[in-house]
């Protein structure tokens, strides 16, 4: 999830959600903290819809609780660098904690010197105040100089909250992508198209999906290796970067050699050209070998295209397309199929 709140936008959603998080049992930790980040900035519906219906029963969400819909609804994250953050995120805390109690110590004892004050000066002691009224200067310093470390710290902390959000958008997005290819995972893709499937198209447009699979995947590993097969799968998966280039699409590697294509609002001839498009690239693509420099192989690919009809969800659509691949692949491979 990219995170695209500007800087006013995300500092409100901040005090949102510490105000937040304080009416919850879990820990002040990065897995709370995104997850009510996420929730208040409306950028994860299904998450929101999760979290709505587990307060129901449970109005104070436990640590159990927000870490299993942290698991369901919030992409994985590297554990170690989890952990490092989490620490970064406590000692900030903490620090602010530390800051608020001081001033709440110099309070009390500011309020005790007022008090003893205001009991001399009913009385009518002028002498009795005269030392409860240095104390009053004395505390009313004090008290200036708590009030301004403790804003110093708030002001530190919000910056340095700010930048362990960031942190943790870093994480996110890793932990979306394919190492191999550098586009997005099966769980991105998972994510995107669940957005999609959400947002409503326009009046001449319609959500599409491209499933793309590597023709005699398997010959390509058990006559060259492995590691050609993987420079097959990133050099593909190249070509989808630099073909698709629409912001608003997505490009994922679905799992082994199957790949797609997220075309959100678009129309189903604009859809068949960038499939087709797709399919030449790849069909001119070549291998070579590193050493001599000499084409190895060439590959082409099978895909299967549609675009949401009424009553679609994401299995159905994904269903469609796939069957679309299957009669690509009956029909001789190398070729796009409609449905």
């Amino acid at each position: 999830m990219n995170y695209t709140e500007s800087k006013e936008q995300s500092a409100e959603i901040l005090r949102a959600v510490l105000g937040t998080m304080g009416h919850h049992d879990a820990p002040f930790n990065p897995i709370t903290f995104t997850l009510w980040y996420e929730h208040i900035a409306g950028t994860n519906q299904s998450l929101t819809q999760a979290l709505e219906q587990a307060l129901v029963t449970e109005p104070r969400l436990s640590n159990d609780t927000v870490k299993r819909l942290f698991s369901r609804h919030v992409a994985g994250v590297d554990h170690a660098e989890m952990e490092r953050i989490s620490g970064d995120f406590q000692r900030v805390m903490g620090g602010m904690a530390e800051s608020a109690a001081k001033t709440g110590d110099s309070a009390g004892e500011y309020r005790d010197q007022l008090q003893g004050l205001s009991q001399a000066l009913e009385a009518g002691d002028t002498t009795g105040a005269t030392p409860y009224i240095k104390d009053v200067m004395l505390g009313t310093s004090k008290m200036e100089l708590s009030a301004q470390a403790l804003q110093t710290q708030v002001n530190a902390s919000r910056n340095e909250i700010m930048r362990l959000q960031s942190e943790l958008s870093r994480v996110r997005n890793e932990a979306l992508l394919d190492p191999l290819t550098r586009i997005l995972n099966r769980r991105g893709f998972d994510q995107e198209l669940a957005a999609m499937m959400q947002a409503q198209p326009g009046p001449q447009g319609a959500h599409c999906l491209v499933m793309i699979d590597i023709d005699h995947f398997k010959k390509v590993n058990d006559t060259h290796g492995h590691v050609t097969g993987d420079r097959v799968i990133q050099a593909l998966g190249e070509v989808l970067k630099q073909t698709v280039t629409d912001p608003a699409h997505a490009v994922a590697r679905y799992g082994g050699e199957e790949f797609a294509v997220l075309m959100p609002n678009c129309q189903l001839d604009d859809c068949a050209r960038m499939a087709e498009t797709i399919r030449t690239r790849v069909k001119s693509m070549k291998v070579r070998n590193k050493k001599t420099q000499e084409v190895m192989l060439t590959v082409t690919v099978s895909l299967g295209l549609t675009c949401q009809a009424d009553g679609d969800d994401a299995a159905t659509l994904i269903a469609r397309a796939d069957a679309a691949l299957y009669q690509s692949k009956q029909g001789g491979r190398d070729r796009v199929t409609k449905a």
